[in-house]
């Protein structure tokens, strides 16, 4: 639980509320997520902008695709609920536990699956990363332009979701989401024991 001081959704006013409205519109409820990282508004709303830059030209379907395989790298419950949410707007409930699970057998293309192994690979070890792992996005009919938003797209869910897990946020479920879907999403997360 962050020890952070959020403001409250009844005591929020100007950008802040803004800010809160649009997840309401959105989401249907405002992440304590979006409460904490709206501390910084200015921040917020730059980075916000960011992944609207890099998700718009890449797509709804591989946006969340990198986004999946980013936050599940990194071990952000946050992300990999809240984009497990988006994404039922793109896949049926099994498919979507099936890439939970193990995207690599879960009737994507080869091009997706290299797709979330490059992203994979950009947040656990992107200094060992080489002309070869763009190459193979490239030769799966990736263009550099894509290629370039994938990589945008995996750097910056570090960015948001490690400064979310460095902050200890309280996790949120997003409401309706059936015990099936969130327990593929958390996996073998949701088993760690508590230690505090």
């Amino acid at each position: 639980m962050s020890i952070l001081q959020m403001t409250p959704e009844a005591e929020a006013t100007g950008v802040i509320a803004e800010i809160y409205d649009d997840d309401r519109r959105s989401l249907g409820y405002v992440p304590s997520y979006t409460k904490a990282l709206s501390l910084n508004p200015e921040a917020y709303l730059a980075a916000q902008s960011l992944l609207k830059a890099i998700s718009t030209p890449l797509g709804p379907r591989l946006y969340e695709l990198v986004t999946l395989a980013a936050s599940q790298a990194i071990g952000s419950t946050h992300c990999r609920l809240a984009h497990g949410e988006k994404s039922l707007r793109l896949f049926k409930e099994e498919q979507l536990q099936a890439i939970a699970k193990d995207f690599h057998d879960a009737d994507l293309s080869e091009a997706e699956v290299a797709m979330m192994d490059y992203a994979v690979r950009v947040c656990t070890d992107a200094a060992a990363m080489t002309d070869r792992d763009t190459q193979r996005l490239r030769d799966l009919g990736f263009s550099d332009r894509e290629i370039v938003d994938i990589t945008m797209a995996a750097a910056a869910r570090n960015f948001i979701s490690r400064t979310v897990l460095a902050m200890a946020v309280d996790l949120d479920v997003p409401p309706g989401m059936s015990e099936g879907l969130k327990t593929a999403l958390l996996g073998p997360i949701a088993l760690k024991p508590n230690r505090t």
